[in-house]
């Protein structure tokens, strides 16, 4: 039986973002790219400009990333050239890509803080040792909940502060009624002091 559609669109998704290729190889992470421009990612601006009522322009920003073919342009389909690309210098994504900047290292920091405790509580109330933690107790499933878990301590003053390096003047400091857009209970800071405290409890040398 041939598979509808919509299943062999959500296989194109699958394969694209699970598959990691070597740059021997990135012509194959090239042609799922442009694979997925075409069957995820232009009907969805497609529809989303449409409906907003606004004009078929997209312009799409790549990095020179492996997986970014050059000549993209060439092989969007008809329907869908009114995305244009533009390809950012060599060596310049860090410095304007804000999640780069600030976002992912403090996701990173929530990640390990959240992985130490929920080790430190296991192995404290059971006396299991690290190993036989991370074999009993962390799998796909633990690691994806640590990873919401991680998210959602990710503050708003966190994602303002690094926007504001790309485009400061879209980030005011307070909002059109004169309250502080900070978040003064930000945990962010005490974060690193949390995972060296977990790690030497757990007998780990933790700078």
């Amino acid at each position: 039986m041939a598979s509808s559609p919509n299943k062999s669109k959500t296989a194109m998704k699958l394969a694209f973002f699970g598959r990691k290729r070597s740059k021997a190889k990135a012509w194959v992470t090239q042609h799922f790219f442009t694979e997925w421009i075409n069957l995820c990612f232009g009907p969805a601006v497609k529809k989303y400009l449409a409906k907003k009522n606004l004009p078929m322009k997209c312009l799409l920003v790549l990095d020179n990333a492996p997986g970014h073919p050059p000549d993209l342009e060439v092989d969007i389909l008809n329907e869908f050239r009114f995305i244009k690309v533009l390809y950012i210098t060599p060596n310049t994504a860090p410095l304007l890509q804000p999640m780069d900047q600030q976002v992912i290292s403090n996701f990173k920091k929530l990640y390990t803080n959240h992985l130490f405790k929920k080790c430190f509580d296991i192995t404290d109330t059971t006396n299991l040792a690290l190993r036989e933690f991370w074999k009993e107790h962390v799998n796909i499933v633990h690691c994806l909940k640590i990873i919401v878990d991680a998210l959602q301590g990710v503050t708003r003053q966190t994602f303002n502060s690094a926007g504001k390096k790309l485009w400061p003047a879209s980030f005011a400091e307070r909002d059109f009624e004169g309250f502080d857009m900070t978040d003064p209970d930000d945990p962010e800071p005490v974060v690193m002091d949390e995972i060296v405290s977990l790690g030497k409890s757990m007998g780990l040398e933790v700078d």
